[in-house]
């Protein structure tokens, strides 16, 4: 039986260099990330054969662990570049490996046998007779299927070997297909799920259409409750955390590789603050658990871990409440700050610096000024540099933010 309560690693997603840094500035103990290839999020930045390296290096400076997704299932002409790729992977430095299929599984322990494999979501591990078989394959660790409440989960936990990790996502999209194997992008658009190119038409407002009426659409209702009967709620376990560790986790794991660098940032950050408060036995301050409220999100649930989540059935638009103005380059002691302008913002403006380990601070845009150092009342190009007195010192990479409603409406 698996020793109970530890400390839990912190595994935050990194699409791209942006996002990798955020994750690391804002507390991850590890970062998950993928190559252009073999990769479930086709569309994040991802990282080439270049700045792999370049990532790996950063990480491990900062004494953070690189996992690197390997979590296609492979078709016969990819997967003879395969083993390139994971000797590149073991000679930058990779420290575990996130795989899916079995043969990828073994020409992993075949061409990079110094790093760890871990079995991805995708295998949809339910039960400890298969998390045992993997660890006795020689996996070191497995992501479990996102679909398990807390007893089963515990159960897994309490029923293999102490040696093997468990990991298990706490927060982030879920999807209404079970542990992501859908082949509805794939019909309707040519854009296969499981090769990291959905294009989510579970999300869609679908009408029923008669053969013999073209044009006449009719409504289609799960129940009395809306049109969108596929669309499903994001995860949220941070009022939860305490329970979690209780069981003995290794890792938590935070979903996004495709969202922004401001999400990669602010949720790492609460979820770095929860888990610390959990293992000192501090209630975690409401600042912190507000903060997963400030990114972009769907309606929020608990997931599986407590019963069904449930669908939201009145839209599938995303819950943006916050704009990010600017990110922090440096700032000196008396709260003198350069930043990169990301959307416009003005003198007179009510806006919020948040940072690694900082907490939000709101005040009244003051008068600002060039890199020159002319005045400036409102900086208006994407990217430009410029310097504003903050209400405090902060670290680089923390943002500027207003409050502002971005939810499509319609």
């Amino acid at each position: 039986m698996a020793e109970l309560k530890k400390k839990p690693e912190l595994l935050a997603p990194a699409g791209d260099m942006e996002r990798l840094k955020m994750a690391i500035a804002y507390g991850a103990d590890a970062v998950y990330l993928a190559g252009t290839t073999f990769g479930m999020r086709a569309f994040a930045g991802n990282f080439d054969e270049k700045t792999i390296y370049e990532a790996t290096r950063l990480c491990h400076e900062a004494g953070v662990r690189t996992h690197v997704t390997i979590n296609t299932m492979p078709r016969g002409e990819e997967i003879r570049e395969l083993p390139r790729w994971l000797e590149i992977l073991q000679d930058a430095g990779v420290d575990a490996l996130i795989v899916a299929d079995l043969g990828a599984f073994t020409m992993a322990g075949k061409y990079a046998p110094k790093v760890e494999r871990h079995i991805s979501t995708q295998a949809s591990i339910s039960n400890p007779v298969t998390a045992q078989a993997w660890y006795d394959l020689g996996a070191s660790r497995v992501i479990l299927a996102r679909e398990l409440s807390l007893e089963e989960v515990r159960n897994i936990r309490q029923n293999t070997s102490p040696e093997l990790e468990v990991e298990a996502f706490v927060h982030g999209a879920m999807c209404v297909s079970y542990s992501g194997r859908c082949l509805l992008s794939n019909y309707m658009t040519g854009r296969d799920a499981s090769r990291g190119a959905c294009a989510q038409p579970c999300r869609y407002q679908y009408a029923l259409v008669e053969e013999k009426r073209p044009g006449e659409y009719f409504p289609v209702f799960e129940d009395e409750k809306g049109t969108y009967i596929m669309n499903s709620r994001d995860m949220c376990m941070i009022d939860h955390v305490g329970e979690l560790m209780d069981m003995g986790l290794d890792s938590f794991k935070i979903e996004g590789r495709a969202k922004s660098a401001y999400y990669a940032a602010i949720v790492t950050g609460a979820y770095r603050h929860a888990i610390d408060a959990a293992w000192e036995g501090r209630a975690l301050e409401p600042i912190w658990r507000e903060e997963v409220e400030k990114v972009s999100h769907r309606h929020y649930s608990t997931g599986f871990w407590y019963g069904e989540p449930g669908q939201f059935y009145e839209d599938s638009r995303y819950i943006r409440d916050w704009q990010v103005c600017g990110i922090v380059e440096d700032c000196d002691a008396n709260g003198v700050a350069t930043v990169s302008l990301r959307n416009k913002f003005a003198m007179g403006d009510t806006i919020e610096v948040v940072g690694p380990d900082t907490a939000p601070v709101r005040f009244e845009v003051p008068l600002m000024e060039t890199e020159d150092g002319l005045p400036l009342r409102e900086p208006r190009t994407p990217q430009m540099k410029f310097r504003i007195q903050l209400p405090k010192s902060v670290p680089a990479l923390s943002v500027l933010r207003r409050s502002v409603d971005l939810t499509p409406k319609g």
